[in-house]
């Protein structure tokens, strides 16, 4: 009887949002580079990579919220959310820079995020081997809705100028805000953790 309730648990509603948003990370890069039947001019390629985007995103927040309202939090689903939020943002990072919506110096800005989150995630593992944890504070909430906001603005980019001119600019504006963020918010968990780092050099 404890298998079939494992599985149950597994496939409940917050954790199929996060397979989603795991999902969704290949189909943003398919589309993003596909031309298919649609001209280069009409930029449908970038509409549907923006749309995957955004249900993803929204997921970021509807597997919490659905998790803690109907009590179906899970190990599994802990460990897969950080990963499928890393994921969906360092894949749409380097689409971007290969695409050149990201280039000269707003790289660093995308450097930066993608080490801060490479380097936390090492410092979470190894806390969590001493179980201790380290709670997501709301300034780094708001770190991940600039982050967030800030792809979906590039990803648009040539496509959403018809829309709002500009729309490539605010999205340059908000990753580099977003990274600025990163710094503080890495900096910040660097220092909750850090003395348990050299406790366990001293003892």
């Amino acid at each position: 009887m404890e298998r079939p309730r494992r599985v149950t648990r597994a496939l409940n509603a917050a954790n199929l949002l996060t397979y989603g948003r795991c999902a969704a990370v290949p189909a943003v890069v398919a589309c993003f580079f596909w031309d298919g039947e649609f001209s280069a001019n009409d930029h449908a390629a970038r509409w549907f990579s923006l749309g995957i985007f955004t249900i993803a995103a929204i997921t970021d927040y509807a597997d919490g919220w659905v998790a803690r309202t109907y009590s179906q939090a899970t190990a599994l689903g802990r460990m897969l959310d950080p990963i499928a939020d890393k994921l969906l943002v360092a894949a749409c990072l380097l689409l971007l820079a290969a695409d050149s919506t990201i280039a000269g110096w707003s790289l660093w800005a995308a450097v930066i995020i993608l080490c801060r989150e490479i380097l936390v995630s090492g410092l979470r593992e190894f806390l969590a081997e001493l179980r201790v944890s380290v709670p997501v504070t709301k300034l780094a909430k708001w770190k991940t809705t600039a982050q967030l906001t800030a792809i979906g603005f590039l990803l648009a980019g040539p496509a959403g100028e018809r829309v709002l001119p500009g729309c490539t600019f605010i999205g340059l504006v908000l990753l580099w805000l977003a990274a600025l963020l990163t710094l503080y918010t890495g900096w910040d968990y660097f220092r909750a953790g850090g003395r348990h780092l050299f406790e366990d050099d001293s003892g």
